[in-house]
């Protein structure tokens, strides 16, 4: 491409991680705003009970299950299943609620469940967490549209269903906790750090911080602890400054225009369209996504040029937004806490983020995503003087199992 559209400036990505930072502002007063931020009403416990959970993962279409045992000095994740429902969760007909609850009870009929009495279940989708810690879902995205879940409890419904349509089980609670929050639970066998922030970079987006409780004005009046609550920002539906006509189009046709804009402009469902969409008169295979786009940067021998200069720069944008976004939170954590933040544990999941290195053809080589994430980020907290904080990125195996199993034991 003779013109990088998808180029942006320091001093740009300053301004997109400012106009963040004021987003959170605004959504930490009161609902509906473009940054959610909404609380989830689940707090960590340090000792858990020595008891084994039922964990249940739904993401954009793929569904987990599995048990964790907490019982040993470490958790253990056994082998569970794990099943594509986008024919339920995308069926152009439209699917309901008892059909996907039918397909979970299915699937999990599989498992041991001798002994397991609760169940922490990772709902990767905008919901408003209640204080007995299930959640009200918001609304789809993703492209999914189950009927007769919107504006409804996330949680109950399902362990009702399962309690009466697989045998020998008898749920006596569930956690429901976002995947963002989940990760941010995972997190917390680090010790050291003043700050931990969950994120999601793969088919969507999204970030969670420990924020002090006090600071958020719209909390529930009948949650009465001090101190530190998960934060489920629901950050995919910021709409950052300096977008292009590109991301336009890329909205416009969606099925949701208008939401989502820094969804559609970093994440894996979308990183392909872009390229479709710049050369939408060329030969680019169907639904290309992502995983495709890191290909041709991978093979750029096999693919012309132009694809590969696109292909990397969509790819480094999304990178530098990513930690644009990053330095916008880290700068209202800094602001909000009280003690000082040096050390900030960043606990990360994503296809997207740790796809792996690409190397590019001749003179050109690509950095993986999360090391043009990490410097970009460290150069825009020096910009913002605060270049002594140390981020340190950790990949943690069944991150959300293992979160979500700790949110349904606290």
């Amino acid at each position: 491409m003779e013109n990088n559209i998808f180029q942006l400036s320091t001093s740009q990505l300053k301004n997109v991680a400012v106009t963040l930072q004021t987003r959170i502002s605004e959504g930490l007063l009161e609902d509906g705003k473009q940054i959610r931020c909404l609380p989830t009403y689940i707090i960590p416990k340090t000792n858990l009970p020595k008891e084994k959970v039922l964990v249940l993962d739904l993401g954009g279409t793929n569904f987990r299950a599995t048990v964790v045992d907490f019982t040993g000095e470490t958790p253990v994740v056994y082998d569970g299943i794990k099943k594509n429902l986008e024919y339920v969760m995308k069926a152009p007909e439209g699917k309901t609620a008892e059909d996907l609850y039918a397909e979970i009870a299915s699937l999990i009929s599989s498992l041991n469940l001798n002994g397991v009495k609760s169940i922490g279940y990772c709902f990767s989708y905008p919901c408003e967490s209640t204080l007995e810690g299930d959640a009200i879902l918001l609304y789809w995205t993703k492209g999914v549209t189950v009927k007769g879940m919107e504006n409804a409890l996330v949680g109950k419904s399902l362990m009702d269903y399962l309690n009466k349509h697989v045998k020998s089980v008898n749920f006596t609670g569930i956690k429901v906790i976002n995947d963002t929050v989940a990760s941010l639970f995972a997190g917390l066998t680090d010790k050291t750090s003043q700050a931990h922030i969950g994120l999601i970079v793969g088919t969507g987006t999204n970030m969670a911080p420990f924020f002090p409780s006090d600071k958020i004005s719209k909390l529930n009046p009948g949650y009465k602890q001090k101190g530190l609550i998960p934060l489920n920002l629901e950050s995919g539906n910021f709409y950052p400054p300096f977008l292009s006509v590109v991301d336009d189009k890329i909205d416009k046709y969606s099925d949701t225009p208008g939401m989502q804009r820094f969804e559609k402009a970093i994440s894996g469902m979308y990183l392909g369209r872009l390229l479709e969409f710049i050369f939408s008169c060329e030969e680019l295979e169907a639904n290309f996504d992502a995983e495709k786009l890191t290909r041709i940067m991978s093979y750029p021998d096999m693919y012309k040029e132009k694809y590969v200069q696109a292909a990397f720069e969509v790819y480094e944008r999304s990178a530098k937004l990513v930690a644009a976004s990053l330095a916008g939170l880290i700068l209202k954590l800094i602001a909000s806490c009280e003690t000082p933040v040096t050390d900030v544990r960043l606990t990360a999941e994503g296809s997207l983020f740790w796809s792996e290195d690409q190397k590019g053809g001749g003179n050109v080589k690509f950095k993986s995503y999360k090391d043009l994430v990490l410097d970009q980020l460290n150069l825009l907290l020096k910009e913002f003087g605060h270049g002594g904080i140390t981020v340190h990125v950790e990949k943690t195996a069944n991150a959300n199992l293992i979160g979500s199993a700790i949110a349904a034991l606290s």
